[in-house]
């Protein structure tokens, strides 16, 4: 019972302090740039680089570039016999 009185004393602390946030906020036209201020650790987005295939399959013509798994046509095979000469 002590501890169920705990919660929703705590619940009704929050659910002011949200209230009072959510009107200064409106009073003053405050962002959340304004609040928290700049973040940290934002994320950078990378465009994968695209790399020149380094392997072709004679019967279909698919290419690789030799990063990654290798395809069925390629793995456990001699890679030479693919390679794909400039």
């Amino acid at each position: 019972m002590l501890t169920r009185q705990a919660k929703d004393a705590r619940a009704a602390e929050l659910q002011a302090a949200i209230e009072d946030v959510r009107t200064k906020v409106a009073e003053y036209g405050l962002t959340e740039k304004d609040v928290f201020g700049r973040r940290r650790g934002r994320m950078v987005v990378t465009t994968p680089s695209v790399v020149p295939p380094k392997y072709r399959d004679p019967k279909s013509g698919a290419t690789r570039s030799g990063r990654g798994r290798a395809p069925a046509w390629l793995a456990d095979k001699n890679r030479d016999k693919f390679l794909i000469k400039d």
